[in-house]
């Protein structure tokens, strides 16, 4: 089981984490080490992983050291998986300990005497951890992506105007509703709380329910989202996110690039309107995100900036429709 959609937008070990051809060079060998895990090559597959460390100068997610760890592990390479997973719980403060402990791809670790090394960190991690909000957290989320994944599979079968998908995104809207008086009292009493309380996971969480939500609940806890970043509880990239969100729903331009509309008479995707579009990988960089055309791939858009530009009117006017 790829270990990505569990792990993914926690951060950074490194928060300095550089773009460019850089970055090109670690995504492509990202992209290249799910590959060959997903065809179990597994020993193929850590030697991707360790390419794209060493592109980025020993740099690298979390999600993606923790996928390192277990593709060395299914490929008996102990010492290699142990690298990994030390890490990310000494420099990067992992703290989901049942997850790892339940992790079947780590199981020929669990002999070794360096995996009560490892289940030890975690659990200093976790001592000023407040279990009780991490566990309603855990279960928002998983309640959060699942939905969502599951209206990706039902797109995928019946179409995105089907009788199916419609019954889908209702109880999907329900869902998110009832998340947002959960997180909102937690906000409202607790404030943004950061990884040290809530875990990496938890963070997301507040994140993703804040995104997911309706436009007002969105400009209310910007302010308070905005303040987390400089205090150190929450993602500059995730802040990012919402920054555009709140953008568009007040009408005006996104900053980022993140948020892609759809025609919906012939289905295409596009960037939704953006503000100087030019320097839009710089700003991307500043708070963490990866270049455009590398966010782009996933809905297999091009960049190409000049004819952006060209049909940017064209965008707006499908925004105000």
């Amino acid at each position: 089981m790829r270990k990505t959609a569990i792990l993914t937008l926690l951060g950074l070990l490194i928060t300095n984490f550089s773009f460019g051809q850089d970055g090109e060079k670690y995504n492509q060998y990202v992209n290249e080490a799910e590959n060959l895990y997903e065809s179990k090559e597994y020993l193929k597959s850590g030697q991707k992983y360790s390419n794209a460390f060493f592109a980025l100068g020993n740099k690298g997610t979390l999600s993606d050291r923790y996928n390192a760890a277990c593709s060395w592990a299914l490929a008996n390479q102990p010492d290699s998986a142990f690298v990994q997973l030390l890490r990310i719980a000494e420099i990067g403060n992992y703290t989901d300990l049942k997850f790892l402990t339940s992790d079947s791809d780590l199981n020929s670790l669990h002999s070794d005497e360096r995996w009560n090394i490892v289940i030890g960190t975690i659990q200093s991690n976790r001592q000023n951890l407040d279990e009780f909000l991490i566990s309603v957290l855990d279960t928002i989320y998983q309640e959060d992506q699942g939905y969502r994944f599951k209206a990706h599979e039902i797109e995928k079968e019946f179409g995105q105007e089907s009788e199916e998908m419609k019954a889908h995104v209702k109880i999907l809207q329900e869902k998110d509703s009832i998340h947002l008086i959960t997180i909102k009292n937690i906000l409202d009493e607790h404030g943004w709380l950061g990884a040290d309380v809530i875990g990496n996971q938890g963070t997301l969480t507040l994140f993703l329910v804040i995104q997911h939500s309706n436009p007002e609940a969105q400009q209310e806890y910007l302010p308070m989202m905005r303040e987390a970043v400089k205090n150190g509880n929450a993602h500059a990239s995730h802040l990012a996110l919402l920054e555009d969100r709140v953008a568009l729903g007040k009408g005006e331009k996104q900053i980022f690039g993140s948020q892609i509309g759809q025609d919906p008479e012939t289905g295409e995707y596009y960037v939704s309107p953006l503000l100087d579009p030019d320097n839009v990988d710089k700003r991307r960089a500043e708070v963490g995100l990866d270049p455009i055309q590398d966010y782009l791939s996933n809905w297999g858009l091009t960049w190409d900036v000049e004819k952006y530009k060209k049909d940017l009117p064209e965008f707006e006017e499908k925004r105000k429709n």
